[in-house]
């Protein structure tokens, strides 16, 4: 019987939330070309000389902030994810974990699904939108260890899925699951940011992205891999899911570093002025990451609920990632199957969600 190999990646952890840990960690997520894009010994002055060095204690105290019994939030959801993806494909399918940075390395993945003889091998990365410094990134690492095991001609990828209808159901129904028992005045989807210059990067026109308000409203030739129109789209597709109204809700970008120009509006500054506007209770969803971690727990959860409150607001409420979402891991199963080319699963229609409250 063939086998179908599975490998899902994702950005990664450190292994331990320490400074030393913290730090290893760092030096290879920023090292990486596609993560900052500057010459080399730029790069590695910047990141070991100023970054490392300044955050290392930083980021480790919020890492120890949002760890639990089990382990890092990103690795135990990731881990309960594949575990159940794995149940849901059933025998024919070897689902192994790859992270771009840290633990278990793609290398390492790839490397276990070889011993256990698969005859191709559908990498998918989970992040529903592209980007070079999250979805590219971890294509190329993929394609090079693959090529060093002599497993370039069993490797096939996964697109993005920003708008996959499953997908787009899953996070469409968790949403209004909370918004049931914690009712919000208005929500803000808050995609990870980018750098501008990443955007443009993408635009072979050269004149198109950002020239205009409404560039990012239809995906065309044009914007077709355009990081912000894919996040714009998801938060629409979303929304109309819901029946939302425009007056409800609102897109925006976190965890920006830096003082390079990046994508926005910038969550940070929505958090003080929404009070102003009479937001009382606020509702933040983040469909750019599938699996909760420091950015949404502690960036949002923590701080930015501290923020949202001395800025007068009420109550801050961050919406769960689809981590282990039996409805997520049962359209992560047709997006695979799809991918392979096989029909997906008949699935019981979903029921249609409540109107947002």
């Amino acid at each position: 019987m063939s086998r179908t190999g599975v490998l899902l990646i994702n950005i990664g952890t450190p292994d331990a939330p320490t400074p030393e840990a913290v730090g290893k960690y760092l030096r290879e997520f920023l090292m990486d070309a596609y993560v900052l894009d500057m010459p080399f010994l730029k790069r590695w002055l910047l990141v070991n000389r100023v970054i490392v060095p300044r955050r290392k204690e930083y980021s480790a105290k919020h890492y120890q902030e949002v760890q639990t019994e089990e382990g890092s939030p990103l690795m135990v959801y990731t881990r309960r994810f594949a575990s159940a993806l794995a149940v849901e494909l059933a025998d024919q399918y070897v689902v192994e974990i790859g992270m771009r940075y840290g633990n278990p390395s793609i290398g390492a993945a790839l490397a276990k699904l070889k011993r256990s003889n698969v005859d191709r091998i559908l990498t998918v990365p989970l992040y529903p939108h592209y980007t070079q410094s999250s979805f590219e990134t971890a294509v190329v690492e993929t394609k090079k260890q693959a090529l060093k095991l002599a497993l370039a001609d069993r490797l096939s990828f996964a697109p993005p899925f920003y708008v996959d209808r499953g997908f787009i159901d899953a996070c469409a129904e968790l949403l209004t699951g909370h918004l049931k028992t914690q009712p919000a005045d208005y929500i803000l989807f808050s995609f990870h940011g980018v750098p501008v210059r990443h955007i443009k990067k993408k635009d072979k026109s050269g004149g198109y992205c950002l020239a205009r308000a409404d560039c990012c409203d239809v995906i065309g030739p044009a914007n077709q891999n355009c990081y912000r129109a894919q996040c714009r789209a998801t938060t629409e597709a979303i929304a109309t899911r819901l029946g939302l109204g425009r007056e409800r809700y609102e897109m925006c970008f976190q965890s920006q570093l830096g003082k390079d120009e990046w994508t926005g509006p910038a969550l940070e500054d929505l958090l003080t002025e929404l009070p102003r506007r009479g937001v009382r209770t606020l509702a933040v969803f983040c469909p750019s990451f599938v699996a909760d971690c420091l950015e949404t727990l502690e960036e949002i959860g923590i701080r930015g609920r501290e923020e949202f409150k001395e800025a007068g607001g009420q109550e801050l409420n961050l919406v769960p990632c689809l981590n282990d979402d039996s409805r997520w891991i049962k359209a992560a199963a047709n997006l695979i199957r799809e991918s392979l080319g096989i029909e997906s699963a008949k699935a019981a229609p979903a029921s249609e969600p409540a109107p947002a409250q």
